[in-house]
């Protein structure tokens, strides 16, 4: 590796909510990277040169000169290991227990609430609504994510942990996936999805031209 030569292989669409985690913790970060797209329709993400630098063949993938890295919470944790405050902005709490309690959120947004991801994609998000009502089982997942959510920050805190961390974007945007849409949300959870979606660095991402 050398100097501080970043590129971020996303979607061409910037819909993935992987790619937008990983490209908001660059952006707090602050510093230049490049954008490369890749058409996942068109299996580009399937090519050799794509593989060779993936391995898993997913978005997104960070390069860091001859360094790369797949999956975002990774490539959230590898830049605030690299670039660590004072230097640079934090995009994990501070306390030890915080910090896992942090990548905790990450890892259940990722490996959980499939019927919300699934019936609300990100396409609700970045392009149109969807008018199919939610599924008993997306209903049951969602009550899961409001009081999970609610716990977590109560009924009235901005952020999860005192002040924003990484996991505050991901969480607004799974929030997110149903506030866009229409569905019901706490008024407390939209009050605060919607103030995490004012975050520049989000507003860097939401304003990316999509076809």
């Amino acid at each position: 590796m050398s100097g501080n030569n970043f590129t971020l292989c996303v979607d061409h669409q910037y819909a993935s909510p992987y790619a937008m985690s990983a490209f908001v913790t660059l952006v707090e970060k602050g510093v230049d990277f490049e954008l490369r797209t890749l058409n996942l329709a068109a299996g580009e993400h399937r090519d050799d040169e794509y593989q060779s630098l993936s391995l898993t063949g997913r978005i997104p993938t960070l390069s860091h000169g001859d360094f790369h890295l797949s999956e975002s919470s990774a490539i959230s944790e590898y830049l605030e290991d690299l670039l660590p405050a004072p230097g640079h902005a934090a995009v994990y709490p501070e306390h030890i227990a915080d910090r896992a309690r942090a990548r905790q959120v990450q890892a259940w947004l990722r490996s959980d609430l499939m019927p919300i991801r699934e019936e609300r994609s990100t396409t609700v998000i970045f392009f149109e609504p969807s008018t199919k009502p939610l599924s008993a089982a997306a209903i049951a997942s969602a009550g899961r994510l409001f009081a999970a959510a609610t716990e977590w920050l109560g009924h009235d805190a901005d952020h999860l942990f005192g002040e924003w961390s990484i996991a505050d974007t991901d969480l607004a945007l799974m929030l997110n996936r149903l506030v866009i849409n229409g569905d019901s949300v706490p008024e407390s959870l939209i009050r605060y999805a919607r103030l995490q979606w004012q975050r520049p660095s989000v507003q860097r991402w939401l304003a990316l031209p999509r076809g």
